[in-house]
């Protein structure tokens, strides 16, 4: 399809004239004579069938057209320039596309990308927003997210289980000696995954839900955990987004009880995508850290399993290929 388009110059010559309200200024910023843009801008009036400008002796001022035109080709050569920066700024070599929760991206993948990017200084590494309540992307080279870890289409490879775990400042841990003196504390809640705190305490014996002397809610993860270093209360979180904190003693785990439900955290990519250099370079890296990570896990005493989990945990590694593509 062949786009019916005025003259680039055209466009350039009317959008400055239009943001500067005159000639002689859009001609500064385009490098050319007065007379050339004020052509220029006639020829595209011609081409367009109707004035852009009322000229006056010292001043211009945009018609209808004129106002309803050049906002938006402001706007398209704005996006034009960025594009360019962005292309430009791109590395020539292998790129990487990780889509990942903030929470996680926040608080464990990126605090470990200095490893990787030291060993493999020729992937360009770019992390998007994908956590599991956003949809998978193709333009991602791959994904780590939270999940059964069946995906259709997607090759899934666990990496460590999703384990929620207690955790607060060492100071107001040690006015907690039983789950029951949590009704002292103030409770942290994402407002969304309010749930967390339920299962939590049926894994700790509790059939009745703690009532809080107070209780803090968040909108997300990101903030709940800020609010935890911070001192705000007790929260109870998934254990890669506390680990590093509780190996530094800036966080602690007041009951040595965990709650593992069936879900587990996965890398899923496509399986055309297997073969990618970055991909197989950032799959080595990444199963590495997930081991370092429950070692971490095993040391902290926090790898119990939850013993009323009934629901089958998946296979680690899962092919879901749609029917549509399946051989009869």
């Amino acid at each position: 399809m062949t786009r019916q388009m005025p003259s680039l110059n055209g466009l350039r010559a009317f959008e400055a004239a239009g943001r500067h309200g005159s000639f002689k200024a859009a001609a500064e910023e385009l490098n050319v004579t007065q007379t050339a843009v004020s052509h220029m801008v006639r020829l595209l009036e011609k081409h367009l069938g109707f004035a852009l400008f009322r000229r006056h002796a010292n001043r211009l001022e945009l018609t209808d057209q004129g106002r309803a035109f050049q906002p938006g080709l402001t706007e398209a050569f704005d996006a034009i320039a960025r594009l360019s920066e962005q292309v430009g700024s791109m590395q020539a070599g292998p790129v990487l596309t990780v889509g990942v929760a903030p929470t996680l991206a926040l608080h464990w993948l990126i605090p470990r990308l200095t490893s990787f990017n030291r060993n493999h200084p020729n992937i360009e590494v770019r992390v998007a927003t994908g956590g599991a309540m956003l949809p998978l992307r193709d333009d991602w080279t791959c994904t780590v997210r939270r999940g059964a870890g069946s995906w259709p289409g997607y090759i899934a490879e666990e990496l460590f289980p999703s384990t929620l775990v207690p955790v607060c400042t060492p100071a107001i841990a040690a006015s907690l000696l039983h789950p029951r003196d949590l009704h002292t504390a103030t409770l942290i809640v994402v407002s969304h995954l309010r749930e967390q705190w339920t299962w939590w305490f049926e894994a700790a014996g509790l059939s009745a839900p703690i009532q809080p002397a107070n209780e803090v809610s968040f909108e997300s993860s990101v903030m709940a955990i800020q609010a935890v270093l911070d001192g705000v209360g007790v929260a109870v979180a998934q254990l890669p987004y506390v680990s590093d904190a509780l190996a530094a003693g800036r966080l602690v785990t007041p009951f040595p009880i965990v709650d593992q439900k069936y879900e587990g955290w996965y890398l899923a990519y496509r399986p055309i995508r297997e073969k990618d250099p970055a991909l197989l370079a950032f799959r080595n890296w990444l199963h590495g850290e997930a081991e370092s990570q429950r070692q971490i896990h095993k040391r902290l005493g926090l790898t119990r399993p939850r013993a009323r989990s009934v629901i089958p945990k998946p296979p680690p590694t899962t092919v879901v290929t749609p029917l549509k593509n399946r051989k009869k």
